[in-house]
């Protein structure tokens, strides 16, 4: 099999580098009672990720009143980052997830980790990161989350690589879309909870089991 060679490989985190399971079914059902203090009819998130979903219940109360909405987004902050912290405290890195960052680093390709989740939610679950990747922009360090581009490309201008040259692996559609965006090649992991097939529909350029099947590709 012909090897892959990429300047720089991003990971997400959730579901790619650690199995992590948030269920954001009951994180937007707590947004919601957060703001019933705000609003007699609360709308519901008809399809919207939980991020989202407080994004536009923020401007939903915005509306109304902008003071209410700066109460509500603090609120809403340590509702969603409670949620994560509790999650990341039954988590576990998979235990592909070190010896494959390290085996890419040896290989002399610079390693990246973007996730939508909280900083300290990956320091819990991965507190030794930082030996093993070059950049990582959680939520918190980001200027713009995915699927926005700018979270992915501002990674790789941190590691000084071009969209071109790198690959961006992820679990879920979001991440292919996020590559696909910014210009870099994808990679789909079945090791979260979207299964190959579905993984496959949104066209990546890899699909892989995991992250030591797909590192086994690039090596």
């Amino acid at each position: 099999m012909q090897k892959l060679h990429f300047a720089a490989v991003v990971f997400d985190f959730d579901g790619t580098l650690a199995e992590l399971v948030l269920d954001f079914t009951a994180m937007k059902a707590r947004l919601g009672r957060v703001a019933a203090t705000f609003l007699a009819d609360v709308p519901t998130p008809n399809g919207l990720p939980a991020l989202e979903y407080a994004r536009f219940l923020a401007e939903t109360i915005g509306a109304q009143s902008a003071q209410a909405a700066a109460q509500f987004e603090l609120f809403a902050a340590r509702a969603i980052m409670d949620q994560e912290i509790e999650a990341a405290r039954a988590a576990r890195l998979f235990p592909a997830t070190r010896p494959a960052l390290a085996a890419l680093t040896r290989a002399g390709t610079r390693v990246g980790i973007i996730t939508r989740n909280c900083r300290a939610a990956v320091e819990i679950v991965f507190p030794d990161a930082a030996a093993y990747a070059g950049v990582i922009l959680a939520r918190d360090d980001a200027r713009h989350v995915k699927p926005d581009p700018r979270h992915l490309l501002d990674a790789l201008q941190a590691l000084g690589v071009r969209p071109e040259d790198a690959l961006m692996v992820g679990d879920h559609p979001m991440d292919v879309a996020t590559g696909q965006a910014a210009g870099t090649r994808t990679a789909a992991l079945a090791s979260g909870r979207t299964p190959l097939a579905e993984l496959a529909r949104h066209n990546p350029d890899y699909l892989a089991d995991d992250i030591a099947a797909l590192v086994a590709m690039l090596q």
